[in-house]
């Protein structure tokens, strides 16, 4: 199959053009007219998963590896390092990222992950409504993420909205519209600011609230007849 062909496809299961203009998704690393032999998905690329990668591999990642125009490719140097692998292989590389996360991901981890009933969606933001304690919705994140430990904003005893965004949602604090604001990579300002508006807010981590890009997709490219395997990269982070 060339390359063309799987991204038309993507391109109409999620189009491109829906990302946002600082993003890079797309095709990253190869050639729409060059066939592929191989299919790999990850959230995204790492040394591990392209040194165990067949030749001939296209991987379909969710984080693109090149945000903005590289000056130099110093292969000792993250991207040029994986860059530097990917060519001698003869791999290649598409990103569905910031359209992904507005078509597919927030919802299916809203819904299918967390099990929640979805209310409403402005593009990156899912919400709804009901009746949760504290300690049952933070019970239940660590549960269905895999979180070991919370860091949690302005705690409430009572919740009665929840809304999410998948990846690093902080920016978006000013439309979120609930009593509890689900995302990752809190930084310390993010929370100054829930607390003087009185936002509960709870770091569900970058990646795993994103690991189920991986889940969502293989399902997607097993309606359209197209099997891939798993390559799912590392948690670049430890608990220790």
């Amino acid at each position: 199959m060339q390359i063309k062909e799987i991204y038309e496809r993507l391109d109409q299961l999620s189009p491109f053009a829906l990302q946002e203009r600082w993003d890079n998704s797309g095709l990253l690393v190869g050639e729409m007219e060059r066939e592929f032999e191989h299919l790999a998905l990850g959230l995204d690329l790492d040394k591990e998963s392209l040194e165990n990668a067949k030749e001939n591999t296209l991987f379909i990642v969710h984080h693109p590896l090149i945000f903005s125009g590289l000056k130099s490719l110093d292969f000792s140097k993250y991207p040029a390092n994986l860059l530097e692998i990917m060519v001698k292989k003869n791999l290649s590389l598409i990103a569905m990222h910031t359209n992904f996360d507005k078509t597919h991901l927030n919802s299916y981890v809203f819904e299918k992950v967390l099990g929640f009933k979805k209310s409403s969606q402005d593009e990156f933001i899912c919400r709804t409504t009901g009746s949760w304690s504290k300690e049952e919705l933070l019970q239940l994140l660590k549960e269905k993420l895999g979180l070991e430990v919370l860091k949690v904003v302005s705690p409430k005893q009572k919740i009665t909205s929840i809304a999410l965004t998948t990846g690093a949602g902080a920016s978006l604090i000013d439309e979120v519209e609930a009593d509890c604001f689900l995302t990752g990579d809190i930084k310390y300002h993010d929370a100054t600011k829930a607390m003087s508006q009185n936002l509960m807010m709870v770091d569900i981590g970058h990646y795993e609230s994103e690991q189920f890009f991986v889940d969502v997709m293989a399902k997607e490219l097993k309606n359209l007849g197209i099997l891939g395997i798993i390559s799912q990269s590392q948690n670049p982070f430890e608990i220790s």
